[in-house]
């Protein structure tokens, strides 16, 4: 089971630096996630960096329609 997230901020460069509830901080490239039609949005930056963490460090969501699981954040990125 992945640690899940405490701390998240989005950088210009459509990067988000993760820190999860075990102290470990990493570094994932969002901008992979632009080959998929649903993330399209996100390419506007001032929307990426409205990133907010769902209850309980499950994932993060930008709208109702938009999120990705702290699984997938865990596995798929990298440490700082």
């Amino acid at each position: 089971m992945p640690p899940k997230i405490k701390y998240i901020n989005a950088d210009d460069n459509y990067r988000l630096l993760i820190t999860f509830d075990n102290g470990i901080k990493k570094i994932y490239n969002f901008s992979q996630k632009f080959i998929d039609d649903r993330y399209q949005l996100l390419k506007n930056l001032t929307f990426f960096k409205s990133v907010q963490i769902e209850p309980g460090g499950y994932g993060l969501f930008w709208n109702e329609d938009l999120d990705i699981s702290e699984n997938e954040l865990w596995q798929n990125s990298e440490p700082t």
